[in-house]
């Protein structure tokens, strides 16, 4: 038999703190077959985060020369700063038959689905409000008025998760990607994007 594959694209999304950063880093350390789409940001670089690994950081004046050459497959002003996702990062990739993974918000996400209507979408949800507000807490990346906004956001952003595909609550971790890795699992034989031509 042989087979042809064209590659996916898969959308991650959730409000900050839904644990979605390790759902995705999990993913990519267990199947090869995904790389990770780098987006574009004009936000300070994070204590733990490593240029062009996490983002790529961006001057406000180099994200309008991006904006200008329409270089975007979506961008957005998300919690005062802006991020972008390039479409040298996505394209290219899926044209050799790689899987491609976006980690993006709502906003952007939205975007992605009307140009891609064949994407995989997947939205994590914290399993209460209360937790989410836990968790943004005991990650000590924000200040906390940024961790009031994104709370504030979160609502906004959990409203608009019937848009989605697929919908993941990540109360236990571990059922949490099992249940990740199904999904993928299931769309990596979709018709969309898998051609296997049996023998005579």
């Amino acid at each position: 038999m042989k087979e042809t594959r064209k590659g996916m694209l898969l959308v991650i999304s959730g409000p900050s703190g839904a644990g979605k950063g390790t759902l995705v880093e999990r993913l990519l350390n267990k199947d090869p077959s995904f790389c990770f789409s780098v987006s574009v940001t004009t936000r300070g670089r994070r204590k733990n985060e490593i240029e062009d690994v996490h983002y790529h950081f961006i001057s406000e004046a180099e994200y309008d020369k991006l904006l200008e050459r329409d270089a975007f497959l979506e961008h957005a002003s998300v919690h005062g700063h802006r991020y972008g996702t390039l479409k040298s990062e996505v394209y290219e990739r899926m044209n050799r038959g790689q899987n491609v993974l976006l980690d993006i918000d709502p906003q952007g996400a939205r975007a992605v689905m009307e140009k891609e209507p064949q994407c995989v979408s997947v939205f994590i949800l914290p399993p209460s409000y209360s937790e989410l507000k836990v968790r943004l807490h005991t990650r000590n990346t924000e200040q906390p008025e940024e961790i009031e906004r994104r709370l504030n956001n979160a609502r906004w952003e959990i409203a608009q998760m019937d848009r989605y595909r697929y919908l993941i609550v990540n109360d236990d971790l571990d059922l949490a990607f099992s249940q990740l890795q199904a999904v993928v699992r299931a769309e990596k034989q979709n018709s969309v994007r898998f051609f296997p031509q049996i023998g005579e």
